[in-house]
């Protein structure tokens, strides 16, 4: 295992802040969120998260009630804010295990770090703060451990002060949403944060969210279907195929086309019954938005042997209290159950979330 003041270091100086943060031209820092709703009462958010230049070490976590954490602050100190477990969660960290970019608690409130390049920009780090100071890295921990609401959230924000782990490091913003349904976009815009409603429940990355929904309405002419046959001229013109009122519609991979795609196929998907069905629909079309480890480095130059810039895909239902993960290296689908796990006794644990960085391959067996 690597000394701790190694990995202290390296996250410092942008080794591991590179993972959620740090501008590299060229690589797939993306994520993308969708939210969709079954005909049972749930809500169902499910993101991506990708990362083309090295291997992320993700680890799912389970934190107690009762945890005590502490921020680390500009500098690799880890002495800024402390707080103790209020309710109990689950989720996965990148990195380092404090670094957790989305999970659930007990109490139904979900929160996720999504990359934000360019746009977002914090409060300066002021040593005489330092007791308040929270990192950029460590804002879902912060949330999940105190609070059950959006409200809550909101109303505590402003007693502490959101500083980025390393001043070569881009900024993030965070979706939150609670169990009655409510979801926000959390960004930090000159130390100040704007608290957006997201009531379509799609969020990608850069530019703002604002702008982001702005966007949608440059794509009024696409429609879930076919395209009728028209007269053109003397001639007819028709569809080669279905879902000719999609035509149109980015496919490429930066945030803004990722947007207007996310929105397109969750609104256009059809309501499902259940939370289960819900849940597999939800990662059937995070399909469309997993992206290949090369596309974004020119000449071919991959800097990381890794199967997908997509390294892993998370849904959480937030009726049953259920989070589902499946990763680049494994695509069955895994789950952990937070109405079966007694917070009030159940131990730390971190654990990485492949055993085997393989994919499984299972053979069929012909008598």
């Amino acid at each position: 295992m690597k000394n701790v003041n190694k990995i202290i270091k390296d996250v410092v100086f942008g080794l591991a802040v590179t993972a959620v943060g740090l501008w590299v031209p060229h690589t797939a820092d993306a994520c993308t969120g969708i939210t969709l709703k079954s005909q049972d009462g749930a809500t169902v958010l499910a993101r991506t998260i990708e990362w083309g230049g090295s291997y992320l070490n993700s680890r799912y976590v389970v934190v107690p009630r009762g945890y005590v954490q502490q921020s680390y602050v500009p500098g690799g100190q880890k002495n800024g804010l402390e707080f103790t477990a209020v309710y109990g969660y689950v989720g996965i960290a990148v990195e380092l295990e404090d670094f957790v970019a989305d999970g659930l608690n007990e109490a139904g409130l979900a929160a996720g770090l999504f990359y934000f390049p360019h746009y977002g920009s914090y409060e300066a780090y002021d040593e005489g703060q330092r007791e308040s100071v929270l990192s950029d890295l460590q804002l879902v921990p912060w949330m999940l451990s105190q609070f059950k609401t959006v409200d809550e959230v909101k109303e505590a924000l402003g007693t502490v002060h959101v500083v980025s782990s390393d001043p070569r490091a881009s900024t993030a913003h965070w979706r939150i949403a609670d169990a009655s349904g409510r979801q926000v976009v959390l960004e930090i815009v000159d130390g100040i944060p704007h608290f957006y409603e997201n009531e379509l429940g799609v969020l990608t990355n850069s530019p703002g969210f604002e702008w982001q929904m702005t966007n949608l309405n440059n794509y009024v002419n696409l429609y879930a279907g076919g395209a009728e046959a028209k007269p053109f001229g003397k001639v007819k013109l028709a569809a080669f195929g279905a879902g000719s009122g999609f035509l149109g519609i980015p496919g490429d991979v930066t945030p803004p086309s990722r947007f207007v795609r996310a929105a397109f196929y969750q609104t256009s998907s059809p309501v499902q019954a259940t939370a289960r069905k819900t849940v597999l629909q939800a990662f059937q079309i995070l399909n469309n938005f997993d992206i290949p480890v090369g596309i974004e480095f020119a000449d071919a130059k991959v800097p990381a042997d890794i199967p997908s810039a997509t390294q892993w895909t998370s849904v959480t239902d937030m009726k049953d209290l259920v989070f589902y993960y499946r990763t680049m290296y494994n695509s069955e689908i895994r789950s952990i159950d937070l109405k079966a796990i007694d917070f009030a006794r159940v131990k730390y644990r971190s654990v990485a979330i492949d055993d085997v960085k393989e994919q499984p391959i299972v053979p069929i067996i012909l008598n």
